[in-house]
């Protein structure tokens, strides 16, 4: 069975949590920190989950602020 990688699995898990609207637009999402430690993966797997996220347009930086989640309406349509 093919594994997945964990950077994958935590942006489903994300993408998952802004489509039932448990992370609704303008929510800010967990810090680094928070993420490493509720999820058990590194630093690298949490930026390159969140990069992927930011390249859709699900999220957003604010530099020294954090993360949040996108409008729907800005949000790129599949």
């Amino acid at each position: 069975m093919p594994t997945t990688a964990k950077w994958v699995w935590l942006a489903d898990r994300i993408r998952e949590q802004i489509a039932s609207g448990e992370l609704a637009p303008g929510a800010r999402l967990p810090s680094m920190t928070e993420f490493r430690r509720d999820y058990g993966v590194s630093q690298m797997v949490v930026r390159n989950a969140v990069l992927v996220l930011k390249s859709e347009g699900l999220i957003y930086g604010v530099p020294g602020v954090g993360v949040y989640v996108a409008d729907r309406d800005d949000a790129p349509s599949a």
